[in-house]
């Protein structure tokens, strides 16, 4: 029976932050050599910096919510 071919997936909106966030970092090269370079201490930093922006950008959006649809 014939292998299925490995496809690979798409960048998600998350892998491009994180992507985004390594470079701010000055990481990139790390992450993408994860299995020998990232210490744990590296991929700390950046899932760290990724919750930050995530959160920025809930605030903001029920900013936006708030002020598009106030309380009557």
């Amino acid at each position: 029976m014939p292998k299925k071919k490995k496809t690979k997936k798409k960048a998600g909106p998350h892998e491009q932050l994180k992507w985004e966030t390594a470079r701010e970092l000055g990481l990139e090269d790390d992450l993408a050599n994860a299995g020998e370079r990232l210490s744990v201490r590296e991929a700390g930093k950046i899932g760290g910096q990724m919750v930050k922006k995530l959160i920025q950008a809930g605030q903001q959006a029920l900013a936006k919510e708030k002020k598009d649809f106030p309380e009557q």
